[in-house]
C-alpha cells in the first residue's frame, strides 16, 4: 500500500472509530439527562501523515476549521523536522465527545508538541459553560499526552461582529470571542503553557478573510506561517 492509501486509510478508520464515540458518549450519559445542545452538523477530521514512521517527532493541531486550513502550509514548513497531524472538530470544549476524540488520537498515537484551541463553535452555549468546562479539556490532554509540549492558540476574530440585544447570545460576535480568549488565558497562563496569538495576528485585517468567519490565501499563509515558528523552536528541546 503506497503512502497516500495509508493515510487515507488512517483518516477512514479513525473517522469512523469517532463515530463510534459519539455514539458511546451519548448512551454513556445517565437516564433523564438533557440531551447535550449540539450544532445543526457535527463534525470531526482527523488526519495523521506518515503514521507509519518514528523517525521524527510528532505535532498534533487540535482545533476546528481554521486549524484544518493552516494545516497544509505548517506541515510543508515542518517537512524534514516534523510528521504533523491533525484533529480538526465542530465539538465544543464541554461536549464530552471532544474528550472522547482526543483520548482516541492521544490515545493512539504519541505526540512531541500539541498546539491547540477551541473557542469558534457551540455558540448555543454560554461564556459560564465555557469556563467551567476549560479545566477538564486541558486536563484531559495533559493526562493523555503527558510527555508533550504544548501551545495554546488564541481563537481568531470574526471578519464583521454583529450586534446582538442582550438577551439573544446565541451567536459568535467578537466580543464573546474576546470573552473566551480571556477565559481561556486564565487557565493557560496558570500552566505555564505558550501562547500563540493568532488572534492579535490578524485582528484589524479583513482582507484576510474570505467570509466572516474563515481566511483566504494570504491569511491562512500567515497563521500557518506563525504556528509552524511557534512548533519548530520546542521539536529542538
Amino acid at each position: 500500500m503506497n503512502p497516500k492509501s495509508k493515510n487515507a486509510m488512517c483518516k477512514f478508520v479513525l473517522t469512523f472509530v469517532f463515530a463510534i464515540c459519539l455514539a458511546t458518549a451519548a448512551s454513556a450519559a445517565p437516564a433523564g439527562t438533557p440531551p447535550f445542545s449540539r450544532e445543526s452538523i457535527e463534525w470531526c477530521d482527523i488526519w495523521i501523515s506518515h503514521a507509519d514512521e518514528t523517525n521524527l517527532p510528532r505535532v498534533l493541531l487540535i482545533g476546528d476549521s481554521i486549524s484544518r486550513d493552516y494545516y497544509p502550509g505548517v506541515e510543508k514548513r515542518l517537512a524534514g523536522k516534523a510528521c504533523v497531524g491533525r484533529l480538526s472538530t465542530s465539538a465544543f470544549v464541554s461536549d464530552p465527545v471532544l474528550l472522547q476524540e482526543i483520548k482516541m488520537v492521544l490515545g493512539t498515537y504519541k505526540f512531541d508538541v500539541i498546539h491547540f484551541n477551541n473557542g469558534m463553535h457551540g455558540w448555543q452555549h454560554g461564556e459560564m459553560e465555557y469556563q467551567r468546562a476549560f479545566p477538564n479539556f486541558l486536563k484531559t490532554i495533559r493526562q493523555c499526552a503527558p510527555d508533550a509540549k504544548l501551545i495554546w492558540a488564541t481563537t481568531t476574530p470574526l471578519k464583521v461582529s454583529p450586534k446582538l440585544p442582550p438577551d439573544n447570545q446565541t451567536q459568535a460576535t467578537d466580543e464573546r470571542i474576546v470573552v473566551r480568549n480571556t477565559i481561556a488565558l486564565k487557565f493557560i497562563q496558570a500552566k505555564g503553557i505558550p501562547v500563540d496569538d493568532l488572534n492579535a495576528l490578524v485582528r484589524g485585517h479583513p482582507e484576510y478573510h474570505s467570509d466572516n468567519v474563515h481566511f483566504n490565501a494570504g491569511g491562512i499563509d500567515l497563521e500557518a506561517a506563525q504556528v509552524a515558528a511557534q512548533i519548530e523552536p520546542l521539536l529542538k528541546k
